[in-house]
């Protein structure tokens, strides 16, 4: 079989080992500012230099270093949990070959405040905007998980991660990661984890619904980010700390610069991870890009950062041994249009191409701010094409066949011939999305018309079709009784 397995390489050896250095470099000169007190206490502890007054640390570099090799050690002999699905793909908690991986996932998600609906709104997201969006994705033959599309903006903040969260698992077993703004959410959103997957034990070994701390970059990991990502270590449950550097406003405009400030932001939580749990399930996660000097805005799909992207992919998975997937599957369009198909395409093979083991997440406009359903059929079928682009095909005598090229001979076809009509559907991508139209066909259609009526069509074909309940009666009873009690202890606290 001849596969597609050399990844497309950024970096030389030499230049991830620079960015390495410099990532611990900035750790030792620089530092971070950590807004939490038993953070900076653990910190201390562990051998780093800690201005408690001024909530500032100093990392050495062995330190750091030491907490990198621990964290390698543990993926070469890690049993469990083997991966575990984060918003945007899943991370894989043991070594791999860096290659190209064509059984790439797919993943929704994003909890996006605004819906792009059916009618052309654009609009606040409500339940029902929820539960149409985990129906679709649940339904999606490239879709691999889901974590939430959207988020329902009438539900009160201080208990809406919660209750996003028993919608996930009551519509989908598709479970992605989630989205995590308070600590109080984890003890019941874990809680909901042990409904699904039967026990405690079994949830810290096959995990779901974990949210992830963020740093705000340049280097500060404020107390609430903080204390989100302790709670998860104290609950058993895998962590990273995700950083999002933007290049020219809140990290150098030089990529090299950008990458190597989100390295260290994140080689800043491994320490933290490590110094409060020796036994921890620790992985690095930086995501990259650049400013629209004209908006601020954080650029998803901007050409110029494909370069990054490959590069923060192969640092990641190749040098720190942490096969991961990205943000992909992007666009900063606001609206399903030319651009925004271009730009979805780009952003899915390009990781691909570079080694990621999935993307997401999918569905999304406006750089990842509005989510749209019709989006997210038509997400579906580029994946299709992209899952296809990267697929190989044997190489064999019998796969080369010469008796049948003999017997057809010159001149004639092979139209007719039984293995044409056995074989082409393995080979030919016939999705009805990329019809191919002669000319004379073709002039007649508005092309982009064309597809956002298909993408309608779909979208009510699924959402119109029953599907059997994901979990049990008495699941869905212990899931309901769980957001109950979380609502109780919040209104007791007088924040509903």
């Amino acid at each position: 079989m001849t596969l597609l397995r050399e990844p497309l390489r950024f970096l030389q050896a030499g230049e991830m080992e620079i960015l390495h250095r410099n990532a611990l470099r900035i750790l030792a000169d620089t530092g971070m500012r950590i807004d939490h007190d038993e953070a900076l206490e653990i910190l201390k502890s562990e051998g780093c230099r800690v201005d408690f007054d001024k909530r500032h640390v100093l990392f050495p570099g062995d330190v750091v270093q030491n907490c990198v090799e621990r964290m390698k050690q543990a993926y070469s002999r890690r049993k469990v949990p083997e991966r575990m699905a984060v918003r945007y793909s899943y991370v894989s908690f043991r070594s791999a070959p860096f290659q190209i991986h064509q059984d790439f996932t797919v993943s929704a998600g994003g909890y996006c405040v605004f819906i792009y609906d059916l009618d052309g709104r654009r609009r606040r997201a409500n339940v029902e905007d929820v539960r149409t969006a985990l129906k679709l994705a649940h339904q999606l033959d490239q879709i691999t998980y889901t974590g939430l599309p959207v988020s329902a903006q009438e539900i009160p903040l201080p208990i809406r991660q919660i209750h996003m969260a028993a919608e996930l698992v009551k519509h989908t077993d598709k479970l992605g990661g989630i989205e995590t703004f308070d600590a109080f959410d984890i003890k019941y959103i874990c809680r909901i984890g042990e409904v699904v997957r039967g026990s405690r034990k079994t949830l810290r070994e096959q995990p779901i619904l974990v949210g992830y701390a963020e740093a705000r970059s340049p280097l500060c990991f404020d107390n609430n980010m903080c204390e989100v990502f302790l709670e998860y270590l104290r609950q058993g449950m895998p962590q990273s700390l995700d950083t999002m550097p933007n290049a020219g406003l809140t990290a150098p405009v030089n990529p090299a610069g950008a990458l190597a400030q989100g390295l260290a932001e994140t080689l800043g939580g491994l320490t933290l991870a490590y110094a409060y749990d020796k036994d921890a399930v620790v992985t690095l996660d930086v995501t990259p890009s650049f400013a629209d000097m004209s908006t601020g805005i954080y650029r998803y799909a901007g050409a110029e950062r494909y370069a990054l992207l490959g590069a923060r992919i192969q640092m990641i998975s190749e040098y720190y041994g942490c096969p991961s997937g990205v943000h992909g599957g992007k666009t900063d369009a606001c609206a399903p249009d030319l651009r925004c198909g271009m730009e979805k395409g780009m952003t899915m093979l390009m990781p691909v191409l570079c080694g990621a083991v999935g993307f997401g997440t999918v569905g999304h406009l406006e750089n990842a701010v509005t989510f749209s359903p019709l989006q997210l059929v038509l997400d579906n079928e580029i994946a299709r094409y992209v899952r296809r682009a990267v697929k190989g095909f044997e190489i064999s005598d019998e796969a080369v066949n010469a008796e049948l090229v003999n017997r057809v001979g010159p001149g004639s076809s092979f139209l007719g011939e039984p293995e044409t009509a056995q074989q082409y559907r393995q080979f030919i991508n016939l999705a009805p999305f990329f019809k191919v139209e002669p000319w004379g066909e073709s002039e007649k259609i508005d092309q982009e018309r064309l597809w956002i009526s298909m993408a309608r069509k779909k979208v009510e074909e699924l959402l119109a079709r029953e599907h059997e309940p994901v979990l049990s009666d008495d699941q869905i009873q212990a899931v309901d009784d769980i957001v109950a009690e979380a609502e109780a202890e919040r209104k007791a606290q007088g924040l509903l």
